[in-house]
């Protein structure tokens, strides 16, 4: 590792993890083409890339989530209704996911087959509700999406937004209910494998200047993702990232069974 790919692959997350195309399987990708050591690195590395896109949707949303913990709203009770899918499946098969799932094989399948879902969502959603219109049943579904994108390649971003839009919610409204959501599964999930993998006896503290700096890269690249994603979505459609996602599949597809 050294500092210039720290910072890379902190522009790799921040950027992947609010659009819809899999942060994690562009990590894996990105870990496996630079042979970058899962020993040393690989889960501990990705979970401090993903507390730098936590302080991006802290720094971006930090209104709405004032907003939605003073002021007597729903808002609050929607989001924990809709991160409780994500707990529930994350703690029954978070050893299966860490491992069995991190494969360029399980990343190109699910690149190509999650893509059907967000163009089918993009077609036929009908876009009529701003997040006020929200319910709890739109929520949970949401939540069920998110669940879905712990396998690789299925994309947090891309399953909840989908999901949105199947519930008939506009685009740029999906977007930001699917990065409020995120934030307080980033927080649990990143923080408690971050903590537990730098208080090992394998933890080496002086790689712990890579960890900070792919940090802070994902945090700039992931507020200004944030950003300009939401007004891109005001006026456009996600059918570009389908078309992204099925020609990075076939050629990861390709690449890995070829070796």
């Amino acid at each position: 590792m050294t500092y210039i790919l720290a910072i890379f692959a902190g522009v790799v997350q921040g950027l992947t993890e609010f659009l819809p195309v899999s942060s994690t399987g562009h990590l894996i990708i990105f870990e496996n083409f630079f042979n970058i050591s899962q020993e040393q690195f690989g889960l501990a590395f990705d979970a401090s890339l993903h507390l730098g896109t936590l302080f991006a949707i802290i720094l971006f949303f930090y209104k709405d989530y004032i907003y939605a913990i003073t002021m007597k709203n729903q808002l609050l009770l929607k989001i924990i209704v809709g991160t409780v899918p994500a707990v529930f499946i994350g703690l029954i098969f978070e050893n299966t996911v860490e491992s069995i799932f991190r494969q360029n094989i399980i990343v190109a399948v699910s690149l190509i087959t999650f893509s059907i879902v967000i163009f089918y969502a993009e077609k036929y959603g009908k876009k009529s509700k701003n997040i006020d219109k929200i319910s709890f049943k739109d929520s949970f579904i949401i939540g069920l999406f998110q669940s879905i994108a712990l396998i690789p390649g299925i994309s947090r971003s891309g399953a909840t937004i989908s999901a949105g839009l199947l519930s008939n919610i506009k685009r740029q409204d999906s977007a930001k209910f699917a990065f409020l959501l995120s934030g307080p599964i980033i927080a649990g999930a990143g923080l408690m494998k971050f903590v537990n993998v730098i208080n090992t006896d394998n933890f080496n503290k002086g790689e712990l200047n890579f960890f900070l700096i792919g940090m802070i890269s994902s945090a700039i690249i992931g507020y200004l993702t944030i950003k300009y994603f939401i007004r891109y979505l005001s006026v456009k459609s996600l059918v570009p990232f389908v078309y992204y996602r099925i020609i990075v599949g076939i050629i990861l597809l390709i690449y890995t069974l070829g070796n």
